[in-house]
């Protein structure tokens, strides 16, 4: 069986054309997408294309990747799928995060597509946002890890979703309130 080839260059195609938008370095993070055209709301931007894995290939895939290096061509699709751009990828994986995103992404029938939220005007970067999940066994600089570099007004801070690691006390209060609300529902 042949290896499979990870794109870890990270670097856009040079082939790729798009009606929508150009790939150039971008001050968010790396590489960035910007409108070529204006582009209205509710317009498709591009599909996200790549390797579908499921969960426990991306695991194994990746296993070996430094966890301080938040760079990630991952999309989990749904329970079952992720897409993985880092193999037979297109250029929308270069659409970066933005806490204040003018593009969300939506999946439509295990397909994943980026889609205007608003009017976008010709020369603004393209972005939305990324909302990656906090796990219970991520590392202790998570969040400097997956640190936010939109540069807008509204940013959290974090691409992480949600945007606060919730402390060990809040859980625990949380958890008493219900078993207060449930025992008073029950009297």
């Amino acid at each position: 069986m042949a290896a499979t080839r990870i794109d870890r260059s990270r670097k856009p195609s040079k082939t790729e054309e798009h009606p929508l938008y150009v790939v150039r370095r971008s001050s968010v993070h790396g590489y960035g997408a910007f409108a070529t055209r204006d582009i209205k709301k509710g317009e498709v931007v591009d599909e996200y294309l790549g390797d579908r894995i499921t969960h426990a290939q991306a695991d194994k895939r990746y296993e070996d990747h430094d966890e301080n290096d938040n760079h990630t061509f991952l999309f989990i699709v749904d329970k079952k799928t992720v897409i993985d751009a880092g193999i037979g990828g297109n250029d929308a994986r270069f659409i970066n995060h933005k806490c204040d995103p003018n593009c969300e992404s939506e999946i439509k029938k295990s397909r994943v597509f980026i889609v205007a939220t608003k009017k976008i005007a010709k020369g603004i970067e393209i972005g939305y946002d990324y909302q990656i999940g906090r796990e219970k066994d991520d590392p202790d600089n998570v969040d400097e890890v997956y640190a936010c570099r939109c540069g807008s007004p509204k940013c959290r801070g974090t691409m992480l979703w949600p945007p606060k690691r919730p402390s060990p006390k809040k859980r625990r209060k949380k958890a008493a309130r219900k078993t207060k609300t449930r025992a008073r529902k029950k009297k």
